[in-house]
């Protein structure tokens, strides 16, 4: 299967998804989350990094899913045409989570 090379704003909204994981992560370790996730900590570090631009769908809400985070904030956040990618407060609201 042939993969066409993504565009510019593909890319640039891949690294806006890892900014806003990364700050959501907050003091938790990468490894933590992952765990929780069910993912492996690599798939989250290259998702963080912005290396993996256009994650897969159920990998994205289990992480958005310990998190915390709303799907919709985070789809919302990450198709602004205005993001900036050095924001200091967290900008989508966090739903009542199970997890600490």
């Amino acid at each position: 299967m042939v993969r066409l090379p993504l565009t510019p704003a593909e890319v640039e909204r891949g690294q806006r998804l890892g900014a806003l994981l990364r700050r959501a992560r907050g003091c938790r370790s990468m490894l933590d989350v992952a765990l929780a996730s069910r993912i492996s900590p690599e798939t989250l570090r290259k998702i963080e990094s912005g290396r993996v631009a256009t994650p897969a769908f159920p990998t994205i809400a289990a992480i958005v899913g310990t998190l915390g985070l709303s799907l919709d904030a985070v789809w919302a956040e990450i198709n602004r045409a205005d993001a900036v990618e050095d924001q200091s407060v967290l900008p989508v609201a966090r739903r009542p989570s199970l997890v600490p």
